[in-house]
């Protein structure tokens, strides 16, 4: 797995470390555990998935996270993402929409020793009581920029969101905030299940 990360461009060594260091398998259903290395996305409880190795290699990479960072991880699904990020060195908020993937993950998380503090609700509006983050995750694809989280952002904070939809995907975008102004950057192509939130597509009846 680890060669696959570099060869696709995550070159941070933490990024490395904490990846090598998380069980990819804790965070999989029991039946796809052979498959947990896999360089694809696996399913997991409640029509969601656990994003592929090399795509949470590089949203936590362009996080650019730094010991003893606030970080808000934005759709907690299986809680590996919240568990890479934790191991990079960061104080980890993740949010979650439906309790019993939260329950879930939060359980695993606490098993395997990583202090992610779980909490169930509108992953697209954040966590304003915990607000600023020096960074932000958003593992779900929004309909355009999500304007709430950014809002949460410290005065050098980053926001990695995968944005757009369609047949077509999303493009992954990094938002920093520099001297009061923001600026994104384009990282390429990316494919996720849909955010669903107040400040992002609704949930379909």
């Amino acid at each position: 797995m680890l060669e696959r990360l570099r060869a696709g461009g995550v070159q941070d060594p933490r990024v490395l470390a904490a990846m090598e260091r998380v069980p990819r398998e804790e965070f999989v259903p029991s039946a796809d555990r052979a498959e947990a290395y896999a360089d694809r996305a696996l399913p997991i409880c409640s029509g969601q998935t656990i994003s592929q190795p090399l795509m949470v290699g590089v949203i936590v990479e362009a996080l650019q996270l730094r010991e003893g960072d606030l970080a808000l991880d934005v759709g907690t699904g299986s809680g590996y993402q919240a568990a890479v990020m934790a191991a990079c060195g960061a104080h980890v908020v993740s949010i979650e929409r439906l309790p019993e993937l939260a329950t879930a993950a939060a359980v695993t998380l606490a098993r395997l020793g990583f202090d992610v503090d779980v909490r169930v609700g509108d992953g697209s509006l954040g966590s304003p009581d915990r607000a600023p983050f020096d960074a932000i995750a958003v593992g779900a694809a929004a309909p355009r920029l999500p304007v709430e989280l950014a809002r949460q952002l410290c005065g050098s904070g980053r926001l990695v969101v995968p944005v757009g939809g369609g047949p077509e995907g999303e493009e992954l975008i990094r938002l920093k905030l520099r001297g009061g102004r923001w600026l994104t950057e384009n990282l390429g192509p990316c494919r996720f299940v849909p955010l669903i939130g107040a400040d992002a597509y609704e949930l379909e009846s």
